[in-house]
């Protein structure tokens, strides 16, 4: 059977299958992903299958040799020791991307939740968003919410990121003014994905209203975690261990990666490529790239270059360039040694 890891946690993986996606099935992963330097994640696509006697012999031993005098903790060894678990993931599909930190595969949205006002939108954090999708091959789209407080910043934050080539959705979660909106846009993508096949998640920093905007989406979605909290006695869930959620959208369906891990985004290891590669990140840069004077033109301050020239019409925002200005600072101080090491985590 064919199916989605909607979590995992200590070598067991939660897999559920789009047209059962209300059913969790408990699964080990076959020790041959190990040898091939392979880990399951959540978000991978994966094919299960009865386990065997010779699967459960495997585990046993791999179970031994990850006892507590190993460095595991005897809580934990005693809780994967103690599963009943029937069932095997015998394949992983191809990915199409793999985020890091939190760890996630195949993400395909990611929405960014800005407030208009109460309080005042952190940009760069919202252009490092922008920023890591474009890395990981991730669609992202602007939420301006909180549009109700402060109508003329949700007028400039929606040309700003429309100006740069971003979906934009200005809203108010509080009063529901143009939530509508966006749950149309997600129910056209989940409507488009085949085999209920499609994953987003809501990032933002903390006050953005990014809880009350996924209940105006979604009112059943805090009933749901909940219960699937306390039955698999996880507790709240942390930046490590990253969950998606089967949501309903129309008459199509999606998952929703818990959001808690979300907030701060990568942001640990968010030096991981080189500074002369983050004008590749900008994508209202995109035109100008190869049309500069200097061959390493790096958009700074240097005459004849093409994103200072589109910046100066007008067509590139100035907080964006501001952002890429601060972002290039910041990876150009990070010694080359220390970028490789963090490439590697």
């Amino acid at each position: 059977m064919h199916g989605i890891i909607t979590r995992g946690v200590g070598g067991l993986y939660g897999v559920r299958l789009p047209e059962k996606p209300d059913e969790e099935i408990l699964c080990r992963a076959r020790g041959i992903f190990r040898k091939m330097g392979l880990t399951p994640t959540v978000g991978d696509g994966v094919t299960i299958e009865r386990a065997t006697e010779e699967d459960r012999i495997n585990a046993e031993r791999e179970e031994d040799e990850a006892s507590p005098g190993a460095g595991r903790s005897r809580m934990r060894y005693v809780k994967q020791k103690s599963a009943d678990v029937d069932w095997v993931i015998s394949a992983l599909d191809e990915r199409k991307s793999l985020l890091i930190r939190p760890p996630i595969a195949n993400l395909d949205v990611l929405f960014a939740v800005l407030p208009c006002a109460s309080p005042e939108p952190d940009l760069l954090t919202a252009d490092k968003l922008t920023v890591i999708a474009e890395n990981y091959g991730v669609e992202a789209v602007i939420v301006a919410n909180k549009a109700d407080l402060s109508p003329e910043r949700a007028r400039e934050l929606t040309q700003i990121y429309e100006t740069a080539g971003y979906r934009v959705f200005p809203l108010s979660a509080a009063s529901g003014e143009g939530v509508d909106a966006l749950l149309g846009y997600l129910e056209e993508l989940a409507a488009g994905a085949s085999r209920g096949d499609f994953k987003a998640a809501f990032a933002g920093a903390s006050g953005a209203g990014k809880s009350t905007l996924l209940s105006a989406l979604f009112p059943s979605l805090r009933l749901a975690t909940g219960a699937v909290s306390r039955k698999t006695e996880r507790g709240r869930h942390t930046t490590r261990h990253v969950e998606l959620y089967p949501v309903r959208a129309g008459e199509g369906l999606f998952w929703l990666a818990d959001t808690p891990g979300f907030s701060l985004l990568d942001f640990t290891r968010f030096d991981f490529f080189p500074s002369d590669e983050l004008a590749l990140s900008f994508r209202e840069f995109e035109d100008c790239l190869g049309h500069c004077r200097y061959t390493k033109c790096t958009h700074l301050r240097e005459e004849g270059c093409a994103v200072l020239e589109k910046l100066g019409k007008g067509l590139v925002a100035p907080s964006r360039h501001e952002s890429y200005v601060r972002i290039y600072e910041e990876q150009r101080s990070v010694p080359e040694w220390k970028r490789r090491q963090n490439s590697e985590k």
